[in-house]
C-alpha cells in the first residue's frame, strides 16, 4: 500500500457555488485516490465580511456551507473523499476547534457495528467543542444534535456560562435532554469518545438546527444582544419553542412508521382533551400484546412537551415486585421535577405525601404502564387532587377492574389490527423482498388469520419467518396448529397468572369446553361444578381473557390456545395426563387405553 496523504483546501462560505466549483475541479480532473483524503478549511472571517459589507448575516455562511449534497452530484462524489472540516482562525488567539463529522463517516461507523444508518437532512453534523449539545431524549432513542456556538459570531465574549448555560437549562426543563460537555462529560474525558457514543446510540439524527435557531431568534451574527430585542430570557424561550415544535414534527413522522398508530393516537388524544382544564385519568385496557404500551408511548412522545413535567413509568408490574413502589415514586418525582435524585422517600406513605406536595400545582403528564394491582395506583397516582390543573395521567392495564375501582375518567378499549393493518405489520417484519408475491400471499393471510389482529403475535411470527422459504413457512404454520409459539403464550399467560385458583379453573373450563356455547346453559353447568361463575366470569371479562357476544362465550383464538397449552402442560402428547380432554381423538384414545387395560385385567 502506498503512502497516505491529506490535502487541505479552503472554502469561504460567501457563495454556494464555491462547493460546486471545488467539486467540479476535483472530479473533472480526477484528483482523488485511495491514498489521498481531503480536509476542507473554513476561515473564520465572518466579522471581516460583515464589516466590508460582503455578508449581512451569519445565516448566509451556514446556507452556503451546509448545502444539500443530494442535489449536487459532483459534490456528493467529492465528499466521500473528505474526512472533515476545519475552522481556521488567527493562530495568536486561543483556538476552540470544532469537530465536524460527515454523515458518510457516521454511517460507515454504524454499518461496521451492524447498526442502522443515520437519516439526516444535512451533509454535516457540526459540534462546537465545549458547546455542542446533543443527547438521547426519551426511550425511543431519537437523538437531537444542536449546534450552539458559544461565541455566536465566532468571536467576542464567552457565553458558555451565560446564554448557552441558560439555554441548556431551558431545554432540560422542557424534557429535551441535552448533552453539554461541562455538565455531562466526565472530568478528564475527551469529547471524541462521548461524541462517538452518542452517534452509535442514536437511530435518527434529527434535522440540523441551523435554520431553526436562526429563525427562532432572528439572529444577526448570532449575537445574544440581538435576540428578542436584547431580552435574553425571551430569546431563549423562542428558541426552545421552535426546537420543541421541530421535534414534535419529527416524532409525528417517526410514529407514522408504526402500523395503524395514527388513527388510534388521534382517538386517544381526543379523549385526553389536551389544552382544557381539570385533571383527567385515562385508562388504556385490553388483551396482552394488543398494543397498549405502544399507543401510550406514541401519544406521550407527541405531547409531553405541552406540560410542566412528564414521566413514563414502564413495566410497573415487574418493577414494583422487583424494586418496590417507593423506587417508582422516586422515578416519578425525578422525571417530573427533572432532578437526578430525590431525598426522603423511605416508605411508600412518604412517597405519596411527596408526590402530592410537589406536584399539586404542576401541570404534569404521567404514564403508568402495565399496572396490575390497585395498590400501585394508590401509591403513584392516588387521585386527581395530587396534580395541578391541566394534568393528564394515562394508565395501561389488562385489568378493567383496576380502572373502575380507581375511578378513572375514561376507559379506552384498545382496538386490534384489521386485516389490512395486520398484513402490513407482517410484511414489515417478514418482507417478501424479491420472492414471488403470489407464493406468499395465501400464506400471509393464514398467518394473519392465526394472529387475529394481535400485534404481538404478528411481530413475533414475522420476525421468525423473515428468513424462511415457502416450504418452511408452510411447515411453521402446520406446527403452530399443534404447538403454539412459546413467546406468545408466555406473554398472554401473564393475565392467567394473576387469577385466583378458582378463577383459573373456570377460565380453563371455558377455554376447553364452553367457547361459542350459549351462556345460559354453560353457566348452569359451571355453577354445578362449584365455580361461582357469576362473579368469576365478570373477573375474566375484566382481565380481557373472555368476552360475551350475542349471549355466547368467546375469546381470542390465541388466548384459547394459551389455555389449551396450560392444560397440556409438560405432557402435550399424553392426553391421559391432562386435567381436561376436549378433542374427540384424544377421548377415543383414552377410552381405547382404558378398554385395553380392563381387558388385560380380565385375562389375568
Amino acid at each position: 500500500m502506498g503512502q497516505m496523504a491529506e490535502y487541505r483546501i479552503s472554502i469561504y462560505g460567501r457563495k454556494q457555488s464555491e462547493w460546486d466549483n471545488l467539486a467540479s475541479w476535483i472530479v473533472n480532473n480526477e484528483l482523488y485516490s485511495e491514498n489521498v483524503v481531503w480536509l476542507i478549511q473554513l476561515p473564520r472571517l465572518y466579522n471581516i465580511y460583515k464589516e466590508m459589507g460582503i455578508l449581512t448575516s451569519f445565516q448566509t455562511i451556514l446556507d452556503n456551507v451546509l448545502i444539500d449534497q443530494d442535489s449536487h452530484p459532483q459534490l456528493h462524489v467529492f465528499l466521500k473523499q473528505v474526512v472533515g472540516l476545519d475552522l481556521v482562525d488567527d493562530e495568536s488567539k486561543p483556538e476552540r476547534r470544532p469537530t465536524i463529522l460527515h454523515s458518510h463517516t457516521q454511517n460507515k461507523l454504524r454499518e461496521s457495528k451492524g447498526m442502522t444508518t443515520i437519516v439526516s437532512n444535512c451533509s454535516f453534523l457540526v459540534c462546537e467543542q465545549s458547546d455542542v449539545h446533543f443527547g438521547n431524549f426519551m426511550e425511543s432513542h431519537i437523538s437531537l444534535y444542536i449546534w450552539l456556538i458559544s461565541s455566536m459570531s465566532f468571536r467576542g465574549e464567552d457565553t458558555r456560562k451565560t446564554f448557552v448555560d441558560h439555554l441548556y437549562s431551558a431545554l432540560e426543563k422542557q424534557g429535551i435532554y441535552t448533552y453539554k460537555d461541562d455538565e455531562t462529560l466526565p472530568r478528564g474525558e475527551s469529547i471524541g469518545p462521548s461524541l462517538m457514543k452518542a452517534i452509535e446510540e442514536s437511530q435518527i439524527a434529527v434535522e440540523f438546527w441551523r435554520k431553526a435557531l436562526m429563525d427562532a431568534s432572528n439572529l444577526s451574527g448570532w449575537e445574544p444582544k440581538h435576540i428578542a430585542n436584547g431580552r435574553e430570557s425571551k430569546g431563549i424561550e423562542q428558541i426552545v419553542i421552535e426546537i420543541s415544535h421541530r421535534l414534535q414534527v419529527v416524532t409525528l413522522s417517526a410514529n407514522e412508521n408504526l402500523i395503524g398508530i395514527v388513527a388510534r393516537s388521534q382517538s386517544l388524544k381526543a379523549e385526553l382533551q389536551i389544552g382544557s382544564g381539570g385533571v383527567l385519568m385515562i385508562g388504556i385496557w385490553g388483551v396482552g400484546g394488543g398494543g397498549k404500551t405502544t399507543l401510550a408511548s406514541s401519544v406521550y412522545s407527541e405531547i409531553y412537551r405541552h406540560f410542566d413535567g412528564s414521566c413514563f413509568v414502564e413495566n410497573i408490574r415487574e418493577e414494583s415486585s422487583k424494586n418496590g413502589l417507593a423506587k417508582l415514586q422516586e422515578q416519578i418525582l425525578c422525571g417530573v421535577l427533572k432532578q437526578k435524585k430525590v431525598q426522603g422517600i423511605g416508605r411508600v406513605e412518604e412517597g405519596r405525601r411527596m408526590i402530592q406536595n410537589r406536584l399539586r400545582h404542576r401541570k404534569v403528564f404521567i404514564v403508568l404502564d402495565d399496572v396490575d394491582h390497585l395498590d400501585q395506583l394508590k401509591a403513584l397516582a392516588g387521585s386527581c387532587d395530587w396534580f395541578g390543573d391541566g394534568s393528564r395521567i394515562i394508565i395501561t392495564t389488562r385489568d378493567e377492574h383496576l380502572l373502575t375501582a380507581h375511578r378513572v375518567n375514561v376507559i379506552h378499549d384498545i382496538s386490534l389490527l384489521n386485516e389490512d393493518e395486520a398484513i402490513m405489520l407482517l410484511c414489515k417484519h417478514a418482507p417478501q423482498d424479491n420472492r414471488p408475491v403470489e407464493d406468499y400471499e395465501q400464506l400471509s393471510k393464514e398467518v394473519v388469520s392465526y394472529a387475529g389482529g394481535l400485534p404481538l403475535a404478528l411481530t413475533i411470527l414475522g420476525s421468525f419467518l423473515c428468513d424462511k422459504d415457502i416450504h418452511e413457512w408452510k411447515s411453521a404454520l402446520e406446527r403452530l396448529k399443534e404447538i403454539p409459539d412459546t413467546d406468545i403464550v408466555e406473554k398472554l399467560k401473564i393475565s392467567f397468572d394473576g387469577l385466583k385458583p378458582l378463577e383459573k379453573e373456570l377460565f380453563l373450563d371455558i377455554a376447553c369446553f364452553y367457547r361459542r356455547e350459549r351462556i345460559v346453559r354453560s353457566m348452569k353447568r359451571l355453577n354445578a361444578c362449584g365455580f361461582h361463575p357469576v362473579i368469576g366470569v365478570k373477573v375474566l371479562i375484566q382481565k380481557a381473557l373472555i368476552t360475551i357476544s350475542d349471549g355466547v362465550f368467546d375469546m381470542h383464538d390465541l388466548v384459547q390456545e394459551m389455555g389449551h397449552s396450560i392444560v397440556r402442560g409438560e405432557h402435550p402428547n399424553n392426553p391421559e395426563k391432562h386435567s381436561r380432554i376436549w378433542k374427540k381423538d384424544d377421548v377415543l384414545r383414552i377410552l381405547a387405553m382404558d378398554a385395553k387395560r380392563h381387558l388385560t385385567r380380565l385375562k389375568q
